[in-house]
């Protein structure tokens, strides 16, 4: 459920559905975390960043159609709550929310398992006016000392 909350910070930009285009939302994500206050190392940033980076990654492996691109929007809200949703234009490949868990011996499989484990609330939501979807994560900011 999108929240109707005003966001104090918002990031959007589309990338190419490449690996190319992955790493570099990758990389956007942890440089404008950096520049809201949550330097690299830290775990806020280091979570979120993983969390882009699959979602980013399942989008061009999973929700890739020939000559689209996917969108990457990366909020924090006033009530100190980072959204992270990535948008692709695929509608039949739809992920489930109880991943199953993949072989052992499997060389992929394990993005959302790493989502679902790393954010306090995840899902999916059918793209507003186009084909596709948005694969949303959420991730509630600890409180500062």
């Amino acid at each position: 459920m999108k929240s109707a909350i005003t966001p104090v910070h918002e990031f959007a930009m589309r990338f190419t559905s490449t690996p190319r285009g992955a790493r570099l939302a990758r990389r956007l994500v942890s440089h404008r975390l950096n520049d809201w206050g949550h330097p690299y190392d830290s775990p806020v940033s280091e979570t979120l960043t993983l969390i882009a980076a699959e979602l980013t990654a399942n989008a061009v492996r999973h929700g890739h159609v020939p000559g689209r691109d996917f969108d990457l929007r990366l909020t924090l809200t006033g009530g100190d709550t980072f959204r992270i949703e990535v948008t692709d234009t695929r509608t039949e490949k739809q992920p489930s929310r109880t991943p199953p868990s993949p072989d052992a011996e499997a060389e992929s499989g394990r993005g959302l398992l790493l989502v679902a484990a790393l954010a306090d609330d995840w899902g999916v939501t059918p793209r507003a006016s186009a084909p596709g979807k948005t694969v949303w994560a959420e991730l509630l900011q600890p409180p500062r000392r």
